[in-house]
């Protein structure tokens, strides 16, 4: 098709005289025109008519296909003014194929325009379908259906002139098992991140800890997760490697567990001993920093040199610094209450009993 258009050029200039010209002309102006009150008027007109009714996904896609309505004009004038001269039949089979040609070429177009991931047509789908896009999703299914419609487009292009579709996916299919074979360990990777990114087991921002690595979430991609450790070195994972591995997500603590022994001689009364269990366990329900909602002291083990006391209980605040802290406090006025009720804290110790007979042997 492409080789008749020097026929094409060469009918038009048989055919037009000066005067079909000027008509042809004067019907190319009259489209710009009507693109210039379409753009001024009657769009903006239906635009605020659209923000009005509850559906906000139609305003949405007017403003998406804004542009391509607007350039949509312009190759309309031309078609309508080219079709004015008196054409033979293989031309105008020729022109209505072109003219198809753009109107898939703009409907993919403010396709593309309308699923960008700046676009707000996916939280707005989300919330009817009861879906989530975050940072990472987002921007996947937004490439995921930019491409489809790009090969949708091309593909109905392609069959609009003519050419054989069926046969270039078959070689697409053949050429993709050969691809598939070559890079095992891309496309794991890649599915990896597919993993990743639909079951969610950490966003961006989130600190996650797994057998390989510990730190704050970077930057996710098809092949791999970057990773910023608490020594500021960056580590880079393949996504086949960490969707295969355990993940905790500190990040999703809702509290932050604290438990220890406090070890205390065993030359210290019983009544010491209840005293500060009790004091330990009211000081904790006291701490507008630990959660009330499970608190556990208790005096709990005959060890080989120490008395132990129990504790059990979580911080509200779970990020690492502020935890620190409250477990700081804590650890103080443990020690203050021991001090207070003049208990010691006990250490590994030994005691060597020897017999009479040794020592007068040794004598």
């Amino acid at each position: 098709m492409i080789e008749d258009i020097p026929e094409v050029v060469e009918e038009i200039q048989r055919a037009f005289t000066w005067h079909d010209f000027g008509i042809a002309i004067g019907i190319f102006l009259l489209f710009l025109l009507f693109r210039k009150i379409f753009t001024k008027y009657l769009f903006k007109f239906i635009l605020a008519v659209s923000k009005k009714t509850p559906v906000e996904i139609l305003t949405n896609i007017l403003l998406a296909f804004e542009r391509p309505i607007r350039s949509f004009f312009i190759f309309i004038g031309l078609f309508v003014a080219v079709n004015y001269f008196p054409l033979d039949s293989s031309v105008e089979l020729f022109m209505l194929r072109v003219f198809r040609t753009l109107v898939i070429f703009h409907i993919a177009w403010g396709l593309f325009i309308l699923t960008s991931e700046n676009s707000r047509i996916f939280t707005q789908v989300g919330k009817k379908l009861n879906i989530q896009f975050d940072d990472i999703l987002l921007p996947f299914v937004s490439k995921l259906i930019r491409f489809a419609i790009v090969v949708m487009a091309l593909s109905v292009i392609a069959s609009e002139w003519q050419y054989n579709v069926s046969g270039f996916v078959a070689g697409l299919g053949l050429g993709g098992l050969a691809f598939a074979l070559a890079a095992q360990e891309s496309l794991s990777n890649f599915f990896g991140g597919v993993v990743i990114i639909t079951e969610k087991p950490f966003k961006l921002g989130d600190w996650i800890k797994t057998p390989s690595v510990e730190g704050f979430v970077e930057d996710i991609s098809f092949r791999s997760t970057k990773i910023r450790t608490f020594e500021d070195s960056v580590v880079i994972i393949p996504n086949a490697t960490l969707a295969n591995e355990p993940i905790e997500n500190w990040t999703k603590m809702g509290k932050r567990q604290i438990t220890f022994d406090v070890n205390i001689l065993y030359s210290t009364p019983s009544y010491k001993i209840k005293r500060c269990v009790e004091r330990f366990e009211k000081m904790l329900y006291e701490n507008e920093s630990v959660d009330n909602e499970l608190i556990i002291v208790k005096f709990n083990t005959f060890s080989d040199s120490s008395l132990d006391i129990f504790l059990y209980f979580f911080t509200i605040p779970t990020g690492w610094v502020e935890h620190m802290k409250v477990k700081e406090e804590i650890n103080f006025r443990v020690l203050q209450i021991l001090e207070e009720e003049e208990v010691s804290i006990a250490y590994p110790t030994r005691t060597l009993h020897m017999s009479k007979e040794l020592e007068e042997h040794k004598v």
